[in-house]
């Protein structure tokens, strides 16, 4: 007698095999038997008959630290069969946070700058009620609709060592070595690793860069080589933007070679005009496989929607001299624009050549939101087209608009419904070189600025459905098997008998993901982007059932994963 058998489908088990038809029975949380189980009895049955089934998504790249408190489904993640999310990542873990309540504050405003998370959400949904990592991760023990490990960030570490120094200066060496026996503790109560960044995207709310920014190489070095007593645990950095000097690709292979860890970096777009610079990014693998370390590049495997705006100013931020203009405040922005030097200083520095200047091509991106009744008619629209119309320059055509309207003005790139093959086949050519994973969904960040948390989805609607352009078999190891072993987790990315019962029932004609819309369900009545999915019919989670459809059952199965328990390995 099983509790589910989930019976007639086509089983696509994680590890690029050919499907198979068998019926899957679980027992409690692990998958008990595999094949034909036409006459068995179970508790419940999931009929999969003209379905594929697969093992539940990993997603290796999201912030839901925060939404976890406020929405334990985790949503849409699971929708779109995520069944494990890791969390804790750039640097920007909300534990530890001190006995001191400023470190908290600022650590909440920090995210709400830099991840897009609204500051009403933070206050009145996160309790932070918590001092160390462990009681963090005990506050979400057994809460939650899926599976999530939390890695400790670098800038929540610095900050509550040294205060507001941690955006001053380096730090010293007894500072380093506090830091680092409060990392020795979080990772003793499992945390999944260490992350930290150097992005020039990275700064607070301040004025300052993020605290993480200011570390020496040495300081970086030291948290790293924590992780060497702590088998199955991981590395996650953001390097600066741009081609990876030499000083970059040394660094990242002794991070992962005084860890004992892989380190996966941050983030991998693939275009048919950056393969030069794809190749000379991937091989910091081969630098860190040299010297016995492995370093692997996280690929975002659909286009990014952004949706920028002058008073945020992230990502504009990373335009070369644009850095110390987006960290003023919006009074400061205000009165640069309207000066017609700044305002021409800051147009000519947007157009050089620069690794940001896809960002900047204002003529092709289009307005999104804006308010005032002086740009009525603007949204929807290129700003090359306004521009046109009222003989300006597409710069001062922006600017006027985000000046009428206060900087509340978003503008992005327009959506294409229907992308360049060529894209999408220098995005598959990325996703099969094995110094990449494919991820960086930021599920839980960026909540109005864009959605990838639909990831899965769209790269297989895309990638296999519409294009044709790889199986479904090699897809589905690719957000699987090839995630699970990176991180090292224990019995879950693959069928087979044993295994955790992370399973997705799909239909592999019709999935993909719903059109992004506003959904005004964040604390304190603030708004996020949202996707649906469509085609998957069933997620389980540890053997139970927590998506029926396109609904959330009440179930809340999640294991908060630790290390050295649910992960394994080192280098």
């Amino acid at each position: 007698m099983f509790d589910l058998i989930i019976r007639g489908g086509d089983v696509v088990d994680g590890t690029g095999a050919p499907r198979r038809r068998a019926d899957i029975g679980v027992k409690g949380t692990r998958i008990e038997a595999i094949g034909d189980l036409s006459t068995a009895q179970a508790t419940k049955v999931i009929d999969a008959t003209g379905r594929v089934v697969t093992p539940g998504f990993i997603d290796v790249h999201t912030h839901i630290d925060a939404q976890a408190f406020w929405d334990t489904t985790l949503s849409p993640s699971p929708l779109h069969g995520v069944t494990t999310a890791i969390a804790g990542n750039c640097g920007f873990s909300i534990a530890p946070l001190g006995t001191n309540p400023a470190d908290g504050e600022y650590l909440m405003k920090m995210l709400s700058r830099v991840e897009g998370m609204p500051l009403e959400s933070l206050q009145q949904g996160v309790p932070w009620n918590w001092d160390t990592t462990e009681e963090y991760l005990a506050a979400l023990d057994h809460t939650l609709s899926i599976n999530t490990g939390f890695k400790v960030g670098h800038s929540a570490l610095r900050r509550v060592v040294m205060g507001t120094d941690a955006t001053v200066r380096e730090a010293t060496p007894e500072e380093i070595e506090r830091m680092c026996g409060l990392l020795r503790d979080g990772l003793r109560a499992g945390a999944l690793g260490f992350s930290s960044s150097w992005s020039t995207t990275h700064n607070d709310t301040e004025g300052h860069m993020v605290p993480s920014r200011y570390s020496s190489r040495g300081e970086l070095l030291a948290l790293c080589a924590v992780l060497a007593d702590f088998p199955g645990t991981t590395l996650e950095f953001i390097p600066k933007i741009g081609l990876f000097d030499t000083e970059t690709l040394e660094l990242m292979a002794e991070m992962s070679v005084v860890a004992k860890s892989p380190l996966n970096w941050n983030v991998l777009q693939a275009h048919p005009s950056n393969k030069a610079e794809r190749e000379q990014k991937l091989a910091s693998s081969d630098v860190a496989a040299a010297r016995g370390g492995k370093v692997v590049g996280l690929t975002a495997p659909m286009t990014l929607n952004f949706r920028l705006s002058f008073i945020s100013g992230f990502i504009l931020d990373a335009v070369p001299g644009w850095e110390d203009v987006m960290l003023l405040s919006k009074g400061e922005k205000l009165a640069l624009l309207v000066d017609p030097a700044e305002r021409r200083r800051l147009g000519e520095l947007a157009a050089a050549e620069h690794p940001m200047r896809h960002f900047t091509n204002w003529r092709r991106m289009i307005i999104h939101d804006t308010f005032d009744p002086a740009n009525e008619g603007c949204a929807g629209r290129t700003i090359g087209a306004i521009a046109e119309e009222r003989g300006l320059s597409p710069w001062d055509t922006l600017c006027e608009i985000a000046l009428a309207d206060g900087l509340r003005t978003s503008f992005g790139h327009p959506t294409v419904e229907d992308e360049p093959q060529d894209l999408w086949e220098a995005r598959v050519e990325t996703w099969r070189d094995p110094r990449a994973v494919v991820g960086a969904s930021d599920a839980g960040a960026h909540l109005d600025m864009f959605l990838s948390a639909n990831y899965s989805t769209v790269m297989l609607s895309e990638a296999v459905v519409k294009r044709g352009m790889m199986s479904i078999e090699e897809a589905i190891n690719l957000l699987t098997a090839v995630p699970a072993d990176l991180y090292g987790i224990v019995d879950r990315g693959r069928l087979v008998e044993g295994a955790y019962a992370d399973l997705v029932v799909l239909d592999e004609h019709s999935v993909g993901s719903n059109e992004m819309v506003y959904k005004h369900d964040l604390p304190g009545g603030a708004s996020r982007l949202y996707a649906d999915a469509h085609g998957i019919d069933s997620v389980v989670c540890n053997g139970v059932e927590i998506v029926r459809g396109t609904e959330f059952t009440a179930a809340r199965p999640g294991t908060l994963l630790r290390s050295g328990r649910d992960t394994t390995g080192s280098l």
